[in-house]
């Protein structure tokens, strides 16, 4: 099989300055990683990376499909880049991430927006070479969007734009189908990497001076269980905390028909691994988790909170919630109101129901209008808005572990994270960013807190 990642390396070796590339991912950390080992690709075959895309040779814009506005945010992007081309013929415009992986993208993308170059979808990073070099000599455009062939690359190097935070795939796609959800048709079933590999690729990240790495998974709690020695999620947790290092761990997402005690015990006895659990609710009405395909009721659920909060009284607890599912009553929204007074969340996420088409709940006919999905949702925020307030307060005089990751808003002032997942700002040097400090809390917003460093 030719080499095209040194074919293409061959042919930009005449150059003056080495080409450049401009990445852009849209959507949840899964895609930012993903990106990431895009660029990996670009570097080796002799790109250089730009953060300005009217200076690049080669636009790719790296897809979300979880939410029609974020494919219409696409699109839109998408058209503006005829002007670029237009302006520069030689320029090349990629498409690639979970819209391309979808068909009628790229009958869409073919059809109306024809200055597009190349299209691939998730499971086609390794053809990305092939492919780019078909367009380099060939003039036209490509495209590959096939179905999973069985293999993970462990090959690739990721081109990192953060030194302090660092996101670990320890498995892709899901099998869980949500009704509401089109991820399992664009990144496939569950897939668990080998533990050795990323044990492995933390320790390199560790040894790199990371400070927080971040395992990412459709649903890590069901890590493991396909390999053919199977590894539950909470024994890699475990064999990673062994690892040297000043760093922290924290995963997502975590599907609460998975979440068991083992989970809560490792997070708790593990030192590395972060006091906090997003763990996603979407309702508190049973018979709109059955519709959603959940497969836990909201007894099961409060189980898993239950035992947490029994090992450490406090434990924190973040989630999504999913306002105005297709027929969702008031009497349906009042139990997901009752699940946020029994947990008392430091944090939610909420989103009002957004139709996709391909799953099967975009079948189901709709009678709740928009104006009453608005007003349950601005009443979720009141209620989540005074639980946050309450919850935040009992961190004053108290002292947090806090990741500085960059400069506040309030001039004079640094911010980062909590062991709990809190944004924390503190009057510090910027030197601090970058670094784990203690502060002592001294002030409880609705948003954040504020502290002085010790």
């Amino acid at each position: 099989m030719p080499d095209y990642v040194d074919m293409i390396k061959k042919a930009f070796s005449g150059r003056e300055a080495p080409p450049l590339c401009y990445l852009h991912s849209f959507g949840c950390q899964q895609n930012v990683s993903d990106g990431e080992k895009i660029l990996g690709v670009l570097c080796d075959m002799g790109y250089g990376v730009t953060e300005d895309m009217e200076n690049a040779d080669l636009i790719i814009y790296n897809t979300c499909a979880v939410r029609e506005g974020a494919e219409l945010k696409v699109y839109s992007l998408v058209g503006n880049l005829k002007k670029l081309k237009e302006n520069n013929p030689e320029l090349i415009i990629g498409l690639c991430g979970c819209m391309a992986q979808q068909e009628k993208t790229v009958e869409k993308i073919r059809k109306s927006y024809r200055h597009v170059d190349l299209i691939f979808g998730t499971y086609a990073l390794k053809e990305l070479p092939r492919l780019l070099y078909t367009v380099l000599t060939e003039k036209k455009p490509v495209s590959d969007i096939t179905e999973y062939d069985g293999v993970i690359p462990e090959d690739v190097t990721s081109v990192r734009k953060d030194s302090i935070k660092a996101s670990v795939p320890i498995m892709y796609g899901c099998d869980n189908f949500c009704s509401y959800c089109i991820v399992p048709y664009v990144r496939g079933r569950e897939r668990s990497r080998e533990p050795g590999a990323v044990l492995n690729e933390v320790r390199q990240l560790a040894e790199a001076g990371y400070k927080e790495i971040m395992l990412l998974g459709q649903n890590v709690n069901s890590y493991g269980k396909k390999l053919s020695e199977p590894v539950t999620f909470a024994e890699l947790l475990r064999e990673i905390d062994k690892i040297e290092g000043d760093f922290r761990i924290r995963f997502m997402s975590s599907h609460p028909k998975d979440a068991t005690k083992e989970l809560i015990d490792a997070v708790i006895d593990c030192d590395k691994v972060c006091k906090h659990l997003h763990l996603p609710l979407q309702s508190g009405s049973d018979r709109i988790l059955e519709a959603m395909n959940r497969r836990y009721t909201a007894e099961k659920y409060m189980e898993i909170v239950d035992y947490a909060r029994s090992r450490i009284p406090d434990f924190s607890f973040s989630t999504d919630i999913i306002v105005g599912f297709p027929n969702e009553t008031e009497e349906d929204f009042q139990d997901t109101l009752d699940i946020l007074k029994k947990v008392e969340y430091d944090n939610i996420f909420s989103f009002i129901y957004s139709i996709r088409s391909g799953t099967k709940a975009a079948l189901i006919e709709d009678k709740i209008s928009d104006e009453e999905k608005s007003g349950r949702m601005r009443r979720l925020l009141e209620l989540q808005r005074e639980i946050t307030d309450r919850r935040f307060k009992r961190f004053i005089g108290r002292t947090l572990d806090v990741l500085f990751d960059g400069e506040s808003n309030k001039e004079g002032f640094c911010s980062g994270k909590s062991d709990e997942f809190i944004i924390v700002e503190a009057k510090a040097d910027p030197s601090v960013i970058g670094q784990r400090k203690q502060v002592r809390i001294t002030n409880a917003f609705n948003w954040a807190l504020q502290g002085e460093l010790l």
